[in-house]
């Protein structure tokens, strides 16, 4: 049975799409069977793990407000044990058709439940806002995972994203949790990046992943070439920390 982990952080440019792709790649390579869902409307994570929009048939739109079979939008991408279901730029109507439906907030969380038993993770790269579109992904998640760039207004909208957490939790989904908070850009050499880790511990006690994602052009590079970091460039910082989160995740929920 999958654990589905919602990736999300409302705030944009955190490294957030990097990480469902680069983690989804590497408990792939850990002998997982793994699927990326993508409702990010921007479908980078779907370009990320080499997938062209233009031949996509069937995405997490047609899921979500078509009602599609959600096994009619896989797809088995070239990497190890890595599918995914992709994103089209539908999505960005998504909202507005989704308010009008029934059981609007549960429409990923039925799709993705016959998937289950298929599955050891589902990662769901969700897009940087908090509105229906996300709010499915956490009605569909057993935990979030939640990047967080160590500068100064890296807090600021997280009491949001908790509020949105607890209301979903109250209402739709009891058993949702933190599964982690991800630090991302570190560059540990800045006073302003430990004073911001100092604080996110404080705010998240014992849910800091240990692994954390360093600045890296290698990590800007490989999307461009449609490769999660560890096909692009196995060696370098990015791969291996990714490498590292992968087996965090693995021994955390083992």
């Amino acid at each position: 049975m999958a654990k589905i982990i919602a990736v999300t952080n409302q705030k944009g440019g955190v490294g957030k799409t990097t990480t469902a792709v680069n983690l989804s790649a590497g408990v792939g390579l850990l002998d997982k069977k793994v699927l990326l869902v993508d409702i990010d409307p921007q479908g980078n994570a779907t370009s990320g793990v080499g997938v062209d929009k233009r031949s996509i048939r069937n995405s997490s739109y047609d899921i979500l407000v078509s009602g599609v079979n959600s096994k009619q939008a896989i797809i088995h991408t070239e990497f190890k044990g890595l599918d995914i279901i992709p994103a089209s730029m539908n999505l960005a109507a998504a909202e507005l058709e989704l308010s009008e439906l029934e059981h609007r907030e549960a429409r990923l969380k039925n799709a993705l439940a016959q998937l289950r038993a298929e599955y050891d993770f589902i990662f769901i790269d969700c897009p940087p806002s908090l509105g229906l579109v996300t709010a499915n992904a956490l009605c569909a998640a057993d935990s979030l995972l939640v990047p967080i760039q160590p500068e100064y207004y890296a807090l600021e909208g997280l009491s949001q994203l908790m509020n949105t957490v607890r209301r979903i939790k109250r209402s739709y989904n009891e058993r949702l949790e933190i599964e982690g908070v991800l630090l991302t850009m570190y560059d540990g050499r800045l006073n302003l990046t430990q004073q911001v880790v100092a604080e996110v511990k404080r705010y998240f006690p014992k849910k800091v992943f240990t692994s954390v994602i360093p600045r890296g052009v290698r990590l800007s590079e490989a999307p461009s070439f449609g490769k999660p970091i560890m096909y692009f460039d196995k060696s370098c910082k990015g791969s291996v920390m990714y490498n590292a989160l992968a087996e965090e995740i693995i021994k955390n929920n083992s």
